[in-house]
């Protein structure tokens, strides 16, 4: 080899180890990447996790994870504010980070409240406590699914958030009953889902929907104005295409029940007494226990224990319509004669008091002084949009409408 070309391949060598060492220098920055969570480089911790157990204290918690007594007693006495310990609730997760020579000093304790917040509790040093919120974000999203059995089951076969199910028995409360859905109902909805750490947590926002159900479309639509000058809300909530509003006067039932046991009759033969007569009302089955609710707005005009109805509650809801709930098994809190109560606020709960054969809930009823049948009773809506903002009403219509 010629003086010259050992000179030419020793640079080439050189230059060869030199990227060598670069992309080697690289690869170690990769593999250093520092990984951080709740604010903190936790590849530098020994980190266990646990769940809050009933009747758990904070302090018996820090003293199982091994923090030592001066830590305990300086926690002790910060500030409310800063530490809350009442909101310390059983099930939830929280994590005990430990560093040092044999890693089993506690640095930090970290109580998640759920996916969003955590409070860090520092114990380093003195102890303080910071909170974390990471961001939420928001995607509209359009959707669309058949019932077969149930909107909670349709909402899981086609991988929807659950909590539609619930949002939507909310929105439709008035004119649709949820426990008469037939298979091949179906929904089109656009609303808001909400993530964190790129991991769905929720729902926000519906804001149109379509449900076809009773061999009808009935749609939805979220119309919210306010006056950009003094914020003064001008008109808000749910609507028909119409622009009448989906909120009536009453709740289509005044609970979740498993089934009509007994319906409104003016002839039926009465399960404890065994004779004919009249059941102006009609009987839910349900469990002991579960919460009814006043189906509207109303001032509580009867209760107490009434023979053969039990413990029942009585609401004058105007002028024209009064309902009562039987057969309680005990009373919703602060419930008493003159009280106002509001729609859906649980004025009892369901029970077999009087003359019953098992648990369910009697309602009944009256209008303009008879009584009628619950199961009949044709709700008037409250104010509808007002026509002077009806054409921004049309085009958010619109707009939905496109999107479904």
């Amino acid at each position: 080899m010629t003086k010259r070309k050992y000179i030419l391949f020793t640079i080439v060598c050189i230059l060869g180890l030199a990227a060598c060492n670069s992309q080697t220098t690289e690869e170690e920055k990769e593999e250093q990447v520092v990984r951080y969570e709740f604010g903190l480089p936790v590849d530098s911790f020994r980190i266990d996790t646990f769940t809050v157990r009933d009747g758990q204290t904070l302090g018996g918690i820090l003293r199982d994870l091994g923090a030592t007594p001066q830590q305990i007693n300086r926690v002790s006495i910060l500030p409310a504010d800063q530490l809350d310990v009442r909101s310390i609730r059983a099930g939830k997760t929280y994590y005990a980070l430990y560093s040092g020579a044999t890693a089993d000093t506690l640095r930090y304790w970290i109580y998640q409240q759920d996916r969003r917040h955590a409070t860090i509790l520092h114990l380093t040093d003195t102890p303080h406590v910071e909170y974390q919120e990471k961001p939420l974000v928001i995607e509209e999203r359009s959707a669309e699914a058949v019932i077969e059995s149930s909107l909670w089951n349709a909402m899981i076969s086609n991988d929807l958030p659950v909590e539609l199910a619930l949002e939507l028995s909310e929105i439709y409360a008035w004119t649709i009953d949820f426990f008469a859905l037939q298979q091949g109902d179906s929904i089109r909805v656009c609303y808001d889902e909400q993530y964190v750490d790129s991991a769905r947590i929720g729902i926000g926002r519906i804001y149109a929907c379509h449900f076809y159900h009773g061999g009808k479309w009935q749609q939805a639509y979220w119309f919210d104005l306010t006056d950009s000058v003094s914020g003064d809300v001008l008109c808000r909530g749910y609507f028909d295409e119409k622009g009448q509003s989906l909120r009536k006067a009453f709740l289509k039932a005044p609970l979740n029940y498993k089934r009509i046991s007994s319906h409104f009759s003016y002839a039926r033969k009465h399960p404890v007494f065994k004779i004919v007569r009249p059941h102006t009302g009609v009987d839910y089955a349900a469990p002991t226990g579960t919460p009814v609710v006043s189906i509207g707005d109303g001032t509580v005009i009867e209760k107490g224990y009434k023979g053969q109805a039990g413990n029942m509650v009585k609401i004058r809801h105007n002028s024209t319509y009064t309902t009562a709930y039987l057969h309680l098994s005990r009373y919703g809190n602060n419930i008493s004669i003159g009280q106002h109560v509001s729609q859906g606020q649980v004025i009892g709960y369901v029970g077999a008091t009087g003359a019953a054969t098992g648990p369910h809930l009697d309602f009944r009823v009256w209008k303009g002084g008879s009584p009628v049948d619950p199961l009949k009773v044709e709700s008037p809506p409250v104010e509808p949009v007002a026509e002077k903002y009806m054409t921004v009403f049309d085009s958010i219509v619109a707009q939905y409408n496109t999107k479904l």
